[in-house]
């Protein structure tokens, strides 16, 4: 997003106001590379995956900004310096069992992501309890996609890569079949699911950011190194057919985002989006939905909404969607912002969520991607 906005100076404000809520004061850290980040990401010992994986892409964001006021900032690595501590915090902790005494099955020390990523649930035990979902590990990989592009460094992409080998036939059933399904959630050790329906989005979200994974991959001369794995969702894909458009503004949001990578050169990509806005617009025109009482909404799944809806910055509709979201949830994040975090609540996700929705930048494309 541009800083030419006029959200943009009150934008810059709240996105750092909001991040620091989180993460504590961000913008004077002495040695940021010694930084170790607070336990307050609402999730087993101060960690939860999906909150995490939305505080490196901002801080991708803070380092894009040049406007953001920092004493320390002149260092143009020191918000991406923040992102790195964050991630090697996420890999120690979430790649780790509970107790903290053993690598997740799998790993190794040189391949400290080879049993995958607890989500940081803070129940042991249950299907809501801790395991590990695919659309959180699909964030937590696109996360150190943007942190490798970021920085020119391909290691993160790399963990990335070496993430996704590891948990994507666990994932999956019948897999060799022409037509193999997936379930959503597995247990913390991956040996068998908590839950084994099918996410909706799963199937695009796996096809899109293993392309992405693949393209830097490409870029760093290391092959063809997903090109199973990608060929594996494009089976589910099509087995399912034309994907399932929910009403859900948090779902709108994230099909859209997933989609807008490759809406300009495929056609299925193209419809989604279409059928996407379709469904936006009849949801904020006809049904009205922000006429409703905040009482009755959630906070973050619209904030994943305007993630998506600003990505389209050709629907001039859809950016003034975004707005009117943001707008009608500036009085409750002003004063939310302000209070403690609690045990098992929503609010990290809230906030880092409303940064990204207020300044998207860690979340735009890069040039276009080819498979």
């Amino acid at each position: 997003m541009s800083n030419s906005s006029p959200r943009s100076s009150a934008a810059i404000a709240q996105f750092q106001h909001a991040m620091e809520s989180v993460y504590g004061d961000i913008t004077t850290i002495a040695h940021p590379q010694r930084w170790n980040p607070p336990e307050r990401s609402g999730g087993h010992r101060g960690r939860y995956l999906w909150t995490d994986a939305f505080g490196v892409i901002n801080f991708i964001t803070l380092h894009k900004e040049a406007t953001i006021p920092s004493p320390r900032a002149a260092n143009n690595a020191y918000y991406l310096t923040l992102a790195h501590r964050l991630v090697e915090t996420v890999h120690e902790v979430l790649g780790r069992t509970r107790d903290n005494n053993h690598r997740l099955p799998g790993a190794t020390d040189d391949n400290p992501l080879g049993g995958g990523l607890r989500i940081g649930k803070i129940e042991d035990s249950g299907p809501d309890g801790d395991g590990q979902y695919h659309h959180y590990l699909t964030m937590w990989m696109f996360a150190l996609n943007r942190l490798s592009v970021a920085t020119g460094n391909p290691l993160y992409n790399q963990q990335a890569v070496a993430l996704a080998k590891a948990i994507h036939p666990r994932f999956f059933v019948n897999r060799q079949s022409e037509e193999p399904r997936m379930v959503w959630k597995m247990a913390m050790d991956l040996s068998g699911p908590l839950v084994a329906s099918e996410g909706n989005l799963d199937p695009i979200d796996g096809y899109v950011v293993f392309r992405l994974l693949q393209a830097a991959a490409s870029e760093a001369g290391l092959g063809a190194v997903l090109q199973e794995e990608i060929a594996d969702y494009r089976r589910v894909m099509q087995r399912k057919g034309e994907q399932f458009v929910s009403s859900d503004p948090l779902d709108l949001g994230m099909t859209l985002w997933t989609a807008h990578w490759f809406t300009e050169n495929e056609l299925w990509a193209s419809r989604l989006s279409g059928r996407c806005c379709e469904q936006i617009y009849n949801l904020f025109e006809v049904n009205r939905y922000l006429e409703r009482s905040v009482k009755y909404r959630l906070a973050f799944r619209e904030f994943g909404a305007c993630m998506g809806m600003r990505c389209m910055l050709n629907e001039s509709r859809l950016q003034g969607y975004a707005r009117q979201i943001l707008d009608s949830w500036d009085v409750y994040m002003e004063k939310s912002l302000s209070a403690d975090i609690t045990r098992d609540d929503l609010r990290p996700i809230t906030r880092v969520m409303y940064a990204t929705a207020l300044l998207p930048g860690g979340t735009e494309p890069q040039p276009s991607v080819e498979e």
